[in-house]
């Protein structure tokens, strides 16, 4: 069989520059793709990390005026990812994160670094890399969304065109006026285009224009198709639903692996769990948690949000408190919910620890650590962190929604009887179910016996790559088949 090559447009990737779970899937998916025959090769956006970690780097073209400025389409490797990277510095080279300064707040410019990022998509797209010429290109999210728009509004011979929505509430929708500079024509504004409720909509673009999307779990696929759930492009995703699919992602079982992870504590594995009692003590003691081994430890991390209910979590601590638990978290994002929680870990010294950030080793040391991971989100996708507290033997409590749905199986009593149970899950989501769901945990995790079982069951579930990466090569090469190449 020959390999199918496929371009990814993205406007971050794992380990180099990552923002939350979409970094995590663009990093992981070449390794997984490798192993179906499918070769695949991101674009993404010269940000300072990215260009600091990329090897073997060679110019592939240069430009003049690339969206304002000077520009280069660099290759190359990032631990072991094939790369093109477009080097713009008047765009790409900035103080802060991806898309917003260090104080937060959004770069006012975004709608024309993230074109520019599609532009040269559609442009590698149509072969201006010398022999490189992909069947398929996916687009990951708003960011690379004005792909798909590019490549149909140039006419002529394309590859086929996958839109992968990560998380359908950022949507990059931005002014009418800005049309000119990011090279389309008025042909393209249009409902059959880019319109987008009277403005820009980079990812409506390329849900509307792509010959398939994918989102991250079959549930999130059911639920954006929903007034409820659709945020103003239900109508448009159900006129599409033939076309639309949902893969659940995997995690990266080489950077989450208990058995040989270097950030944690003490290794373990499915088959001898010695260590995790180590890592819990090692996690209390660095958070200033009471050193207390049979206190159900519950971990959080996540950001900081309404989607993810991290306000019903704090409304909820009195009960988690009441019944002899302690919180580990780690996260960001709203002021308010951040004094919020630093107020209860003030009060409360030894039982609630919040840290604010993002702090990579500690990520792991709370999935290692903690006896079971929070997870209560109002919508998800599909979500990661609950894929990762599995493969290290931490109990996933979860909303009902999305993703957490598709991967964890209820530990109602069949279920929990017959082994097939992996968590606890909660709706509707709302603060009385999620107590509940904190009650049914720590009483499951007083009882020893359905507690291993829990674990056993969680530690034996594939959340690898293997089996999204196998539905994503036979998506690809069904598109390929379809378009007659």
């Amino acid at each position: 069989m020959s390999r199918l090559e496929v371009l990814a447009v993205a406007s971050e990737v794992f380990p180099l520059v990552k923002t939350g779970g979409l970094a995590d899937v663009v990093g992981a998916l070449p390794k997984a793709l490798a192993r179906e025959e499918v070769r695949l090769r991101t674009l993404v956006p010269g940000y300072r990390p990215v260009l600091a970690g990329l090897e073997g780097r060679k110019v592939i073209r240069r430009f003049d005026d690339w969206f304002g400025g000077p520009a280069e389409l660099l290759s190359g490797e990032a631990d072991g990812l094939p790369l093109f990277v477009l080097d713009a510095p008047h765009l790409y080279d900035r103080d802060g994160g991806p898309y917003a300064d260090a104080q937060g707040r959004d770069f006012g410019d975004n709608a024309i670094r993230f074109a520019a990022l599609a532009r040269m998509g559609a442009n590698i797209a149509q072969g201006c890399a010398p022999r490189y010429r992909p069947a398929v290109v996916q687009t990951h999210d708003w960011q690379a969304g004005l792909t798909a728009a590019y490549l149909h509004f140039d006419g002529g011979p394309r590859p086929g065109v996958v839109c992968t929505i990560h998380n359908l509430a950022f949507q990059g929708q931005f002014d009418r006026a800005l049309l000119g500079r990011l090279g389309l024509g008025p042909e393209a504004f249009t409902p059959d285009g880019v319109e987008y409720y009277g403005d820009i909509g980079f990812l409506k673009a390329g849900v509307r224009l792509a010959d398939r999307i994918t989102t991250v779990s079959p549930t999130y696929a059911a639920e954006i198709c929903t007034p409820q759930g659709g945020m103003g492009m239900d109508g448009l995703l159900r006129g599409r639903a033939d076309r639309l699919s949902g893969i659940v992602n995997g995690v990266d079982t080489d950077v989450w692996d208990p058995a040989a992870d270097p950030l944690i504590a003490a290794p373990f594995s499915a088959t001898d769990l010695a260590g995790r009692a180590a890592d819990k003590a090692a996690l209390q003691e660095r958070l200033h948690l009471d050193c207390d081994p049979g206190a159900p430890l519950f971990g959080v991390v996540s950001r900081l949000s309404w989607q993810k209910g991290v306000d019903l979590l704090a409304q909820a601590l009195p009960t988690l408190i009441a019944h002899g638990g302690q919180l580990a978290l780690l996260g960001s994002g709203d002021a308010a919910l951040e004094g919020e929680l630093l107020h209860a870990a003030r009060t409360h010294p030894g039982r609630i620890a919040c840290v604010l950030g993002y702090d990579e080793a500690l990520a792991h040391q709370i999935q290692a650590g903690a006896d079971a991971i929070l997870v209560p989100s109002r919508f998800e996708p599909c979500g990661l962190t609950q894929l990762c507290a599995m493969r290290y033997g931490a109990v996933p409590v979860v909303a009902r929604v999305g993703g957490l749905a598709d991967t964890v199986i209820d530990a109602a009593p069949m279920a929990l009887a017959s082994g097939a149970a992996t968590g606890v899950q909660f709706a509707p989501v709302e603060v009385a179910a999620l107590e509940i769901a904190l009650r049914r945990t720590i009483a499951l995790y007083r009882d020893r016996p359905a507690w291993s079982r829990l674990q056993a069951q969680g530690l034996q579930t594939d959340v690898s790559w293997a089996r999204p990466a196998k539905l994503y090569a036979e998506l690809f090469a069904d598109l390929v088949r379809e378009r007659g190449g």
